[in-house]
């Protein structure tokens, strides 16, 4: 909408005073019977000369706002879609530059015009409409969509809306009379838009083949960017009776701006109507992201607006047609089994109600697990299933939402899905259960909510009902503390560790500082009076570390380091976008150039931990001519990857320390394909295990691996960035745990990519937990209760970790454990700071 300048504007320039100043008469100040005289009548020419400017600018201004504002002519364009009874849809319909189309249009258009000018508040200001599509109705019907463009005083605006939203049309008998217009939508549209719309300059129109795909993809993909300040379109049909399947194989654009940037929308019409979004996409979307979608019927629209910057490949997209589907949901009669939404993990269609009638056994009850739930929609008010929705027992369920379950009192549930005519979301999945009233959870656990949980989780300190139910009326025992106003039991090691783990701060106000003292990390206290004083009065330079401005400091193990050996006091300044160094050298391209993902992360990954592909680009996947994946690794640089040195120990019966037993792939996902396209794979030319490495202990486990050829760093390969020696990763940080290791103690394998989030555990407490086991060099994380960590087949991988300027470090390497995710036994990794000097001496880096 553009701005208006509403403001009136008056004739500021001086009024003439000559004549006035010729009728006044000066006389001496003696002749005070003269003056008396004269001046009550100057003051009336005075007051009349102002009294009559105000007048005459009043007036002036008036008559400025009738012509220039009251009259001002602004643009009104509408868009919608009628139907057109009695008609039979022909392929002639389709192609805009037929006899047959144009015939048709020009009959609708002037229905359109009567209508118009038959309303009083309408006609005045009708300059245009035009049909610009054609599709298959129902009941031998035709559906067209159309534009409609007025020119209307910007005081009728308001009124020129609510006079097309209520507009009749006049009875007519669909029986009678062939190609009536017996229904019409219509919806306000951006002039702007309008005009964009009907350039066809970038315009494709596109129709499916039975058993076929056809493609289309954005204008240079995928040899060069899409163009800067496009408008492009592509009308998508399928035959009549059926819907169209769409779906984005690659998505690569800009990231998402509140306001402008580049986007494509789905629209469910040949219209671009606004209550008929099925979806807006920005940024870009690994490959394992599911962006399919599906019209309510046969025909689609994708827009792709792109502004003035940036230089993005763009999308590659395919449909086909599916026999159109209305019917969904049905009466089960089974024990136990599965629902989800229609054409998950896709996007559900538009206008969709369906509804599951479940009945189990007589003598059982009924309860839903719901395991995935994305059914939002933008447009909805927060916290309203006035859209799409799930409801059961009466409650409504929207948005996106945790695991959680519904119990029914009988042997009876129903489920209705409802899908508006917008925005569409991937859906849900859920499974139903028979179970004994009287033992909801046999040899189990029951939460309030219905959930069943093992015995050992209740009272362990975390929330594993989702309702904390499991955590109710627990007795503490001496490896746990109370927290004060839930009453929950949590480990001891959370005490002090700088994470409010009981939600009242409780855990952590015990270890707070006199008043006007300063905590260190350390738990030590100073005077507030020495923070920032560029000294390190705490040790460990927390005092120094987050102070307005950065200071040259001395040199302490907790100090960054300058390349010209300066040290600031600024904490973890590497690579954060700031230029910290006098020389600029933690800012350093060479090494800043890393931990970058090419995708932006997706949440919504459908199968549990499975990793995205390409979320963690630098993960490195090791196989032995026998035994295939062994170990995990690290790309650090084209060249070299990072592992750990147990994995490459000779036993009697392999030599281990051979490079030439080894093969890295990197860009792998799958395990299965290791000769796919985005893989690549590379021989070992040597192998660097640290002379240090002890295998009782497993201290300084780390190795240093350079390939036989450097790989070239594509989207799903990409280094990982070396922490320096003062990197702080805190207690309490969460870190990502990644590769194709054991999924069990003692298990298989795992054939996808999988990932873990954990967090860093205090070392004293995690020594504590792991009889002193644990060196300067070891990093302690993971959870104390147990159920994620690494496994069998991750050792070598990375323990990485996301700062806040985006960048991703390399934190740990998977080392050690007393088997895999046990209570009170958390994992052990090689803490990378700690050898940042050894991996300079061998890589350079």
């Amino acid at each position: 909408m553009k701005d208006s300048d509403s403001a009136m504007k008056y004739n500021n320039r001086p009024q003439s005073m000559n004549g006035f100043d010729e009728e006044v008469e000066f006389l001496p100040a003696t002749n005070s019977k003269k003056v008396e005289k004269r001046g009550p009548k100057k003051k009336f020419v005075l007051l009349g000369v102002v009294i009559g400017a105000a007048l005459l600018s009043l007036t002036v201004g008036l008559l400025v706002w009738h012509f220039a504002y009251r009259n001002a002519r602004v643009q009104r364009v509408y868009t919608g879609f009628l139907r057109i009874a009695n008609t039979e849809f022909r392929d002639a319909y389709e192609n805009s530059t037929t006899a047959e189309f144009n015939e048709l249009s020009e009959r609708v258009t002037n229905t359109l015009k009567n209508v118009y000018l038959a309303d009083k508040d309408i006609a005045p200001y009708i300059q245009q409409c035009s049909v610009h599509a054609f599709s298959e109705g129902i009941d031998n019907s035709v559906m067209g969509y159309y534009w409609s463009e007025f020119s209307v005083p910007a005081y009728r605006e308001v009124a020129m809306d609510k006079a097309i939203s209520e507009l009749k049309l006049p009875s007519v008998n669909p029986r009678q009379r062939s190609s009536a217009v017996v229904s019409l939508v219509a919806y306000p549209a951006d002039p702007q838009i309008a005009r964009n719309f009907r350039d066809k300059s970038c315009a494709f129109f596109l129709h499916s083949q039975t058993g076929s795909v056809t493609k289309f993809s954005s204008p240079g993909f995928p040899d060069s960017a899409y163009p800067p300040n496009v408008r492009c379109q592509w009308t998508l049909r399928a035959d009549a009776g059926h819907m169209i399947h769409l779906n984005f194989k690659t998505f690569r654009m800009e990231k998402c701006k509140v306001n402008g940037g580049d986007y494509v929308t789905l629209y469910d019409s040949l219209s671009p109507l606004e209550p008929r979004i099925l979806n807006r996409l920005c940024g870009s979307y690994p490959p394992s992201y599911n962006l399919t979608f599906f019209s309510s019927e046969n025909v689609m629209l994708v827009t792709l607006v792109t502004d003035y910057v940036g230089k993005f490949p763009g999308f590659h997209a395919e449909f086909k047609q599916l026999p159109k589907i209305t019917l969904c949901g049905g009466n089960i009669k089974d024990s136990n089994g599965n629902i989800t939404s229609p054409y998950f993990p896709a996007h559900y269609p538009p206008n969709r109600d369906c509804i599951w009638q479940i009945e189990v056994p007589n003598n059982k009850h009924v309860k839903l697990r719901f395991n995935l739930f994305y059914v939002a929609d933008p447009g909805a008010p927060a916290n309203q299933c006035t859209k799409d929705y799930v409801e059961v027992k009466a409650k409504k369920y929207c948005g996106e939402q945790k695991s959680f379950v519904v119990s029914s009192d009988s042997n009876k549930i129903s489920v209705r899905f409802v899908s508006d005519q917008s925005y569409t979301d991937t859906g849900f999945t859920a499974e139903y259960l028979s179970f004994e009233p009287q033992n909801p959870c046999p040899n189990q656990f029951s939460c309030m909510t219905g959930r069943c949980i093992s015995l050992d989780k209740k009272c362990d300190g975390w929330n594993d009902c989702d309702d904390f139910s499991d955590e109710l009326a627990c007795t503490c025992t001496d490896q746990q503390f109370r927290c004060a106003s839930s009453n929950h039991c949590k480990p001891k090691y959370f005490v002090c560790d700088g994470v409010n783990d009981c939600g009242d701060n409780s855990d952590e106000l015990q270890c707070k500082c006199p008043e006007n003292m300063f905590k260190c990390g350390n738990g030590k206290c100073i005077p507030n009076a020495k923070k920032c004083d560029q000294t390190d009065d705490c040790g460990d330079g927390y005092d120094e570390a987050k102070c307005d401005k950065v200071a040259v400091t001395a040199c302490t193990q907790y100090t960054y380091k300058c390349k010209n050996n300066q040290c600031i006091s600024k904490k973890n300044p590497e690579c954060d976008g700031e230029q910290d160094c006098s020389d600029g050298s933690d800012e350093d391209t060479s090494k800043c150039s890393c931990g970058k993902r090419p995708y932006t992360k997706k949440s919504r990954i459908v199968g549990g931990i499975n990793a995205d592909i390409g979320e963690f680009p630098w993960q490195v996947s090791l196989h032995t001519k026998n035994d295939k994946h062994t170990c995990g690794a690290s790309l650090v640089s084209s060249k070299f990857l990072i592992s750990a040195a147990h994995c490459f120990q000779d036993d009697r019966s392999i030599r281990y320390s051979d490079p030439a037993l080894w093969t890295a792939y990197l860009g792998l996902h799958d395990q299965a394909q290791i000769k796919g396209s985005n893989v690549m794979e590379r021989k070992i030319k040597n192998i660097r295990a640290h002379t240090g490495f002890n295998d009782n202990t497993y201290d300084n486990d780390i190795a240093v691996l350079e390939l036989e050829s450097p790989v070239s760093f594509t989207d799903f390969i990409q280094p990982i960035c070396i922490p320096d020696t003062s990197y702080d990763f805190p207690v309490g940080k969460s870190l990502w745990v990644t590769g194709w290791g054991a999924l069990t103690e003692g298990g298989t394998g795992a054939q996808i990519l999988q990932k873990a989030e954990i967090r860093v555990i205090n070392q004293t407490e995690c020594n504590k937990l792991l009889d002193d086991q644990l060196s300067l060099r070891m990093l302690c994380a993971g959870f104390i209760s147990g159920g994620i960590d690494a496994c069998q087949g991750d050792s070598g991988g990375p323990l990485s970790s996301v700062e806040s300027n985006s960048k991703i470090y390399l934190a740990g390497i998977v080392s050690w454990g007393e088997g895999c995710a046990r209570r009170n036994k958390p994992g052990v990794y090689t803490r990378v700071t700690a050898m940042r000097d050894w991996i300079k001496e061998k890589t350079g880096l």
